[in-house]
C-alpha cells in the first residue's frame, strides 16, 4: 500500500498528473514567490490560532514522523481533556498533521483546520474530510469539524489582543457526508500512481484551487503570441487550443465575439501598434499642473498596528512627478522610516505635495481605494483626501480603450505598456525591488530590528528608485498618448 499525506490526497483531487509528479518526479517542481509567501502567511496564522486555544501541546518532530506519531498516540491514550497542535495520525496509509484538536471532558472531539484565507472554499471541505476520516480510523472521530479563517472585518485594537481575528465556520454538515468518498479517492490515486504519468494537458485545473508547482514543466513551448494571452480569455482559450490554434495570429476573423479580444487579434496580425485619437483629445483637455502619483503599500494577515484590518493595504511610500507646464517636471516623494505606523504621515505629506488643484494622474483605481481607507482612518484629514479623490484622472481605462501594441501580449498593466512607448525605462534594471510585492517585503525588512543600518539604506534607495519609476512611467505614457 502506497502511503499518502493529506496534501498528496488534495494534490490528486486537483489533478492526477500533479500527484503523479509529486510522487515520481518532485525535482520538477518550481514554487513561485506567491506560493512561498502563502506558506509563510499560513504558518503565521497557524501560530496565532494556537494562542486562541491555550494550554495545548505542540507535536514537534517535523522531520521525524514516527516520533510525532508515537508522541500523539501517547497523549491521546491519556484520559481527560486534551488540546493538541499538529497532532499526527495515520490510518490506512494516510498521514495527517491536524492544526488543532480539542477533546473535552466528555470525550467529544473538535477538529479545527486553520487557513489564512478570508472565507470557506470548496477545497476546505475535501481537506477536512480527509482529516476527519483518518481521525475516525485512528479512534478519535470528531463530533464537530470547523474551519478557522481570517475575519476580514476584524479591527486590531492593539495590546496584542487578537480575539476575533479568526472566524470559525462549522463544516460538520458538509464534511461528514464526504467521509465515505475518501476510500474511493485513495483507491483512484493509488491505481493511478502505479501506472505511467497521466496524459493531462495544461488547463484551468493548473491554478484551481491552488497554483501547481509543475505548471512550468507541463506547459509546452509557447508561440510568440499565445492565445492564452487573450484578455479575459477564459473558456475561449481552451476552445481554441482544442481546435489546434495556439497563436493569436492564427485565430480566424469572426471567431472572437469579444470586442477587445478581436482588437488584440487584429493588431497582433497587423504587427504594429494602434493609437486612437480619443486618447490625445482627453489628455489635451486636462489643465496644469498635473500630478502623477503612486502609493506603495504593505499588508499583514495578522495586523500589527492598532486600528487596521487583516490584509488591509497600508501605505508607507509615495512618489509624485509634477508637470507644472508642458516639458517642466519635478519629483516629490515620501518613504516612512519603518519605526512607527506610517499611514498618517504618508497621508499628510501627500496632501502637502498635491496642492489644491490640478488633475491627479494614477494608473488603475488602487490609489483611490487607499485614499478612501486613509479618509476613514483619519476623519480630520477626510475632506482634503476626498478632494484629492475628486481630482483623480485614471490613465488605465484611457489606455485600455485607445492603445494596443502586439508586444503587450494582452495586458494593459503599466509594466506591459511601458516598454512599447518608453523602452529606455527598464524595471529590470532596478535591482531587487522591481514590483509591488518586492517593495512590501523590502519595507518589512526595513522594519525588522535585526536589519543592519547599511541594509536599511540599501533597501530605502531601492524603494525610492522603484516608486519614482512608477510615476515617471505615467508621465512618459501620457506624453506618448498625447503626441
Amino acid at each position: 500500500m502506497r502511503h499518502l499525506s493529506k496534501s498528496k490526497v488534495l494534490a490528486g483531487w486537483q489533478c492526477h498528473k500533479r500527484l503523479w509528479l509529486e510522487i515520481h518526479a518532485p525535482e520538477r517542481a518550481e514554487y513561485s514567490a506567491a506560493t512561498q509567501r502563502a506558506f509563510s502567511i499560513g504558518h503565521e496564522v497557524g501560530d496565532l490560532a494556537r494562542r486562541l486555544f491555550p494550554g495545548g501541546i505542540l507535536i514537534g518532530h517535523d522531520t521525524e514522523l514516527s516520533a510525532a506519531l508515537a508522541q500523539t498516540a501517547e497523549l491521546v491514550a491519556r484520559p481527560g481533556p486534551l488540546t493538541l497542535y499538529e497532532g499526527t495520525f495515520s490510518h490506512s496509509g494516510v498521514l495527517i498533521r491536524a492544526d488543532i484538536i480539542v477533546r473535552d471532558a466528555q470525550g467529544q472531539v473538535r477538529l479545527v483546520e486553520v487557513k489564512s484565507s478570508t472565507k470557506v472554499k470548496p477545497v476546505n471541505h475535501i481537506d477536512c474530510a480527509v482529516q476527519a476520516w483518518v481521525l475516525a480510523g485512528a479512534g478519535l472521530a470528531p463530533a464537530r469539524i470547523e474551519l478557522g479563517h481570517i475575519n476580514s472585518q476584524f479591527v486590531y485594537p492593539g495590546g496584542d489582543d487578537y480575539d476575533g481575528l479568526l472566524a470559525f465556520a462549522d463544516l460538520s454538515d458538509k464534511v461528514l457526508p464526504l467521509l465515505g468518498e475518501v476510500p474511493r479517492w485513495l483507491d483512484e490515486h493509488r491505481e493511478m500512481l502505479a501506472g505511467a504519468m497521466p496524459d493531462i494537458r495544461v488547463g484551468p485545473q493548473c491554478r484551481n484551487p491552488y497554483e501547481c508547482a509543475f505548471i512550468g514543466w507541463c506547459t509546452p513551448p509557447q508561440p510568440d503570441y499565445p492565445v492564452s494571452r487573450l484578455p479575459n480569455g477564459g473558456k475561449v482559450v481552451w476552445q481554441l487550443l482544442e481546435a489546434g490554434i495556439d497563436d493569436i495570429r492564427d485565430v480566424p476573423p469572426g471567431v472572437l465575439n469579444n470586442e477587445t479580444q478581436e482588437w488584440v487579434r487584429r493588431v497582433t496580425v497587423a504587427g504594429k501598434p494602434e493609437l486612437r485619437p480619443a486618447a490625445a483629445e482627453a489628455l489635451h483637455a486636462l489643465p496644469w499642473p498635473r500630478y502623477y502619483f503612486d502609493f506603495e503599500t504593505v499588508s499583514f494577515a495578522v495586523p500589527i498596528w492598532a486600528g487596521t484590518r487583516p490584509y488591509q493595504a497600508l501605505p508607507f511610500q509615495w512618489s509624485c512627478h509634477v508637470e507644472t507646464a508642458p516639458g517642466t517636471l519635478e519629483h516629490r516623494e515620501f518613504l516612512a522610516d519603518g519605526e512607527e505606523p506610517p499611514m498618517r504621515e504618508c497621508a499628510e505629506t501627500l496632501l502637502d505635495a498635491l496642492g489644491e488643484s490640478g488633475p491627479v494622474m494614477v494608473y488603475t483605481t488602487y490609489e483611490a481605494t487607499v485614499l478612501r481607507q486613509l479618509a476613514a482612518m483619519f476623519p480630520d484629514l477626510a475632506p482634503r483626501l476626498e478632494a484629492v479623490i475628486g481630482r483623480i484622472f485614471d490613465l488605465h481605462p484611457l489606455v485600455k480603450a485607445n492603445y494596443y501594441h502586439p508586444d503587450m501580449l494582452g495586458s494593459w498593466s503599466i509594466k506591459a505598456v511601458l516598454p512599447t512607448v518608453a523602452p529606455d525605462l527598464d524595471y529590470g534594471a532596478l535591482g531587487e525591488v522591481q514590483e509591488g510585492q518586492a517593495a512590501s517585503e523590502a519595507f518589512v525588512e526595513i522594519m525588522a530590528r535585526e536589519t543592519s543600518e547599511e541594509r536599511r539604506q540599501a533597501l530605502r534607495e531601492a524603494l525610492r528608485r522603484y516608486c519614482a519609476l512608477d510615476t515617471l512611467a505615467m508621465v512618459r505614457l501620457a506624453r506618448a498618448l498625447a503626441a
